[in-house]
């Protein structure tokens, strides 16, 4: 475990300070969007949601966003589609699923990093991200709760799973974009389209506009302005901080979600519990990296202390 620690040199700096500020945001709205959509429909919601972070955001960068570029402009999109397509599968599972199951299954989207690059670049994952996705699946097939019978994923998990490739997908672009734009206009242009997805299907879903009691204008005023400073953090850290100390940090998402969950009375059973704490292994196995690097001065120093011994048959 020291070895392991001192590898990553846990003395944390900005960045990565506020990614575990993200982090702990993000376990908390699992809990809020939870209840939220005992309120209201989860398209709509997140339409909403990602209009307020929108205009937050707008009101921030609105004097830089003349200097847009076509980049900025395409990689907005279609990281806005992936956000949009995530977090709208992720609050239409939270209709039926607690929030603690909900953070669990979205941590599957690390794991499923290397094997959608695999898939869509061709990157051949290691042995040790092959390892992390067997471990993040084995606790998927825990949580899932086979214990009441034959395993089935139900309609809400399947809708969470799914956002996991979405999400997976958003983290891929972002990082491919993130040194070639700027981070205050892409934000701007990416919940923008989150948004608009998200009222899209809220159309197509056939939903209409919840009345807006005080807990749930709050609540959602409260999140869309969080959307806002979590993508912005995001965007802004991934640019110095490796993919490998960040998913350490959002290992913590779903923990949490637990600790939050727990204080609330959310319940989950053992072998529930055991499953995401495979999810969270399976995180940080998959990306970690073997390295065999030889110091071949201290290999050719160290072969000349050692004394072998001659067999001299000269008397």
């Amino acid at each position: 475990m020291l070895s392991f620690l001192s590898h990553y040199k846990f003395l944390l700096k900005t960045p990565e300070t506020m990614l575990i500020v993200i982090t702990m945001i993000w376990g908390l709205s699992f809990l809020v969007i939870n209840h939220i959509m005992t309120l209201s429909g989860p398209f709509c919601f997140i339409g909403i949601r990602f209009a307020i972070a929108t205009i937050v955001s707008l009101l921030m960068s609105w004097r830089i966003l003349s200097m847009i570029t076509f980049m900025e402009i395409k990689a907005g999109i279609l990281v806005g589609l992936a956000i949009g397509c995530g977090y709208s599968l992720q609050a239409y599972g939270m209709q039926t699923i607690t929030g603690s199951k909900s953070a669990f299954i979205t941590a599957l989207y690390v794991p499923l990093i290397p094997l959608l690059q695999w898939i869509f670049l061709g990157l051949r994952p290691s042995l040790l991200s092959c390892i992390g996705v067997t471990l993040a699946f084995s606790g998927l097939l825990l949580l899932a709760n086979p214990s009441d019978g034959p395993l089935i994923f139900n309609q809400s998990e399947m809708a969470t799973l799914l956002s996991t490739v979405a999400i997976s997908v958003e983290i891929i672009l972002i990082n491919a974009y993130a040194n070639k734009v700027n981070t205050q206009r892409i934000t701007i242009i990416q919940l923008g389209v989150a948004s608009l997805s998200g009222l899209i299907f809220m159309v197509l879903n056939g939903e209409h506009i919840p009345t807006f009691t005080p807990y749930l204008l709050y609540s959602t005023i409260g999140l869309g302005m969080a959307s806002a400073l979590v993508q912005i953090v995001i965007n802004w850290a991934q640019c110095s901080v490796p993919p490998a100390r960040a998913t350490i940090i959002y290992a913590g998402e779903p923990v949490w979600t637990g600790i939050f969950g727990h204080i609330t009375g959310e319940y989950l059973p053992k072998h529930a519990l055991f499953g995401g704490f495979l999810i969270i292994l399976g995180m940080l196995v998959a990306e970690l990296k073997l390295k065999r690097k030889i110091n071949r001065e201290f290999f050719k120093r160290t072969i000349k202390k050692i004394k072998i011994p001659l067999i001299n048959n000269k008397k």
